[in-house]
């Protein structure tokens, strides 16, 4: 009796999916206000005003925020788990770094109020 061969293919895609794409993106954005928040935070030369240090904590809040949303909705429209090419692992890191540059712009953006 012959058995049929069945080619089985590998759950993991690779290359650049739009997935992939658009959870990338959403990591770097929040990645991005996690930096911008950090500088914001830190001891600025700028002493004579707090202009840069706000417009510095409205960046990594508004960064954080969008990369948190790209984030979320990148998780909520993956139809598979890691290795799918759905984004499914960039996504969460999109959602863990927005957190993270949210919460230091509005900690920067507290700080430069009550310094002016």
């Amino acid at each position: 009796m012959a058995v049929p061969s069945v080619a089985v293919q590998s759950a993991a895609t690779t290359g650049l999916t739009s997935g992939r794409l658009v959870g990338t993106t959403a990591a770097v954005v929040a990645l991005a206000g996690v930096v911008i928040g950090a500088l914001a935070l830190a001891r600025s030369t700028d002493r004579p005003g707090i202009g840069k240090r706000r417009n510095r904590a409205l960046t990594a809040l508004a960064a954080g925020l969008v990369g948190l949303a790209m984030g979320v909705v990148n998780l909520a429209v993956a139809d598979g788990g890691p290795g799918t090419g759905n984004g499914v692992i960039a996504g969460v890191m999109a959602l863990a770094l927005g957190l993270i540059g949210t919460a230091l712009g509005g900690l920067a953006l507290t700080r430069a109020r009550r310094t002016g």
